[in-house]
């Protein structure tokens, strides 16, 4: 295969809705796209999908595979990456792209093996080399104290990304493109493994991913009660979550599902308080991507400080009742 048509994003839908790291790949994938003068396509596996072929037209698809068959409701690695390869198989492209999720950590590396090409993993910004008309993959390792620009020599490229290290897209109602329904030639009976059920955890307000407020509190906190303090601090914020640091975490202070980290959730909200959370690089890994990072912690030589766009040296306990009653103020009027 010359593997040389566009760029391929396999997205990722749930409960009837595309998930937001598929307009965030979407995004990326259209400037990839339209630096190489080539389409970008879009495979849809899961139950339901063909409904939302043109949202994902909308946010920048030119085509969409989509494969919609009840045996792939939820994600099962011998069935999902038969048919992953069938798709790209078809397509044929130049560049491939998956999320750095539950789904995509597993589908994308066997996708790679069986087309005996390689791929960057968890990667936080992409483009195209001018020079070479190649991808270039920037990722961070060593826990995020560093950053390495990789490229992949052989074809397709792929690459994953990395949940909320790009904008996703804006959605155009007003584009058009074409869809496809691939025969996806799966046999659900030759799997090995079976999907018996899942129990959501039980959250009110707003998903901590999803937040345009975070704030999240670390061993600094003391106890679980210091996190009360934290809720009513989040909620006077319209979209406000609170987070964890893994010290935080651990210690019972918070619930585990609310670490933010390399490890844990990551965010990347317009606002992310950091209270009593030293600022390890695990832990700014899965914050970086916030717009404006505040924290506050008694020890002035933090970590946390060299990372903040705002910082403030003192008890949290004095200073986030102050800054509690300054935002009510400025939102007040």
């Amino acid at each position: 295969m010359a593997y040389e048509n566009g760029v391929l994003v396999y997205g990722e839908a749930k409960d009837g809705r595309l998930l937001s790291i598929t307009g965030e790949l979407l995004n990326v994938g259209r400037q990839l796209a339209d630096s190489l003068g080539q389409p970008l396509s879009a495979a849809l596996i899961g139950e339901g999908t063909a409904e939302l072929a043109q949202e994902a037209i909308a946010l920048g698809a030119d085509k969409v595979f989509v494969v919609d068959d009840a045996i792939f409701a939820e994600y099962l690695h011998d069935l999902h990456v038969p048919a992953a390869v069938n798709v790209a198989k078809e397509v044929d492209p130049y560049i491939i792209l998956a999320g750095q999720t539950a789904s995509g950590r597993d589908l994308a590396p066997h996708l790679a093996f069986h087309l005996d090409t390689g791929i960057a993993i968890d990667c936080t910004a992409l483009e195209i080399d001018s020079s070479t008309n190649r991808m270039r993959a920037t990722r961070p390792f060593s826990g995020g104290n560093f950053r390495q620009v990789i490229g992949v020599k052989t074809q397709p490229q792929m690459a994953t990304i990395r949940s909320k290290a790009i904008d996703g897209a804006a959605p155009d109602t007003s584009r058009t493109g074409e869809v496809v329904n691939v025969n996806h030639g799966v046999d659900a009976s030759q799997s090995r493994m079976k999907f018996i059920e899942s129990k959501p955890i039980e959250s009110e307000g707003v998903r901590l991913e999803d937040a345009d407020v975070v704030v999240s509190g670390g061993r600094g906190i003391g106890g679980p009660e210091g996190f009360e303090g934290l809720e009513d601090l989040a909620a006077i914020f319209d979209g406000g979550a609170v987070g964890g640091s893994r010290a935080a975490t651990d210690s019972g202070f918070t619930a585990p599902e609310r670490m933010v980290g390399i490890t844990g959730v990551i965010v990347a909200p317009n606002l992310y308080m950091a209270i009593g959370i030293s600022g390890a690089s695990q832990h700014l890994a899965g914050c970086g991507g916030a717009k404006t990072i505040v924290a506050i912690n008694t020890d002035e030589e933090a970590q946390i400080f060299g990372s903040s766009s705002f910082g403030v040296v003192g008890d949290y306990k004095q200073v986030v009742p102050a800054f509690a009653e300054e935002v009510k103020k400025l939102l007040q009027g």
